[in-house]
């Protein structure tokens, strides 16, 4: 596998490589990930099951477009395949460090968000951790949430044992929690958790393993704001480009909920009650 993993990044790249060292790299859930180093280039592989293969080449797909906006660092793709039974996605290598400026990373992420885009969804299917991720195009927020993200999670549970009580009357009072907003389409990372950012060797914030599409610019922080991770700096210099809406604090739950349900779907029971709570919690808003 990696001898024809080699001789693909030379004939992308037109400069020969060969692997000298391969080490593992910890961090990831879903992949085996690798730093390989040749004569003259670091990169950085993943390697999964070859049914895999469209999953990476989506996540290339997110980190090309991500870096078309030139407002936040990610590391570019190299190239991705299947090999000896395998799938591999190779990515440029980026030294990486812990936390440096927050603020740097909510006012490019700020940004990201700003640039204004036509539709909700985007141009192909990917995926949110190992959980199948639809994206059609849409005009309508609300429904798109309701079907394509909640109502899709809620789905998967009851196939995996777990009927949520009340999650059928909350599809249906979605509008409620949007009286006054009407979001617009903005190009999101999709999986915004502390452990897929990180800062280079100059403190330039950068982010990676996206699932992105379009989507209400709140629904980046149903994550960030479930793990922590997110200093009060980070907030500070979001909202000094784009300032959150009214009723934020309540439609975040809606995000954590998307996310809660994804984990009980991947990781199973633990997340049950996590979930059922926060179903509970936003039906009593809704009255």
């Amino acid at each position: 596998m990696w001898d024809a993993i080699a001789s693909h990044i030379s004939a992308v790249t037109g400069e020969p490589f060969e692997i000298l060292q391969k080490q593992t790299v910890s961090g990831g859930c879903i992949n085996d990930a690798y730093r390989v180093e040749g004569r003259n280039r670091i990169l950085f592989v993943k390697v999964n099951q070859a049914n895999a293969l469209d999953m990476f080449e989506a996540e290339a797909d997110g980190l090309r477009e991500l870096a078309g906006t030139k407002t936040i660092c990610v590391p570019s793709p190299v190239c991705s395949g299947t090999a000896a039974q395998q799938a591999y996605l190779v990515l440029e290598f980026i030294a990486l460090k812990g936390g440096s400026s927050q603020f740097q990373l909510g006012e490019r992420l700020a940004r990201l968000h700003a640039a204004p885009q036509s539709t909700f969804g985007w141009h192909r299917d990917n995926t949110i951790g190992a959980t199948p991720q639809p994206n059609p195009n849409c005009d309508d927020w609300v429904n798109f949430l309701r079907e394509h993200r909640l109502g899709f999670q809620f789905h998967l549970a009851k196939q995996n044992g777990m009927p949520f009580h009340g999650s059928d009357e909350l599809l249906r009072q979605l509008e409620h929690f949007f009286d006054g907003y009407r979001p617009s389409p903005s190009l999101l990372h999709g999986d915004l958790w502390s452990g897929n950012v990180a800062f280079d060797e100059d403190g330039t914030p950068v982010i990676f393993d996206p699932a992105t599409y379009y989507g209400d610019r709140e629904a980046e922080f149903g994550l960030t704001e479930m793990f922590g991770g997110f200093g009060a700096d980070f907030w500070v210099g979001y909202e000094s480009i784009l300032p959150l809406n009214d009723g934020y604090g309540t439609r975040k739950l809606l995000y954590q909920l998307y996310h809660t349900l994804n984990h009980f779907n991947l990781f199973g029971s633990g997340y049950a009650g996590s979930a059922q709570s926060l179903v509970d919690q936003l039906l009593r808003l809704a009255q």
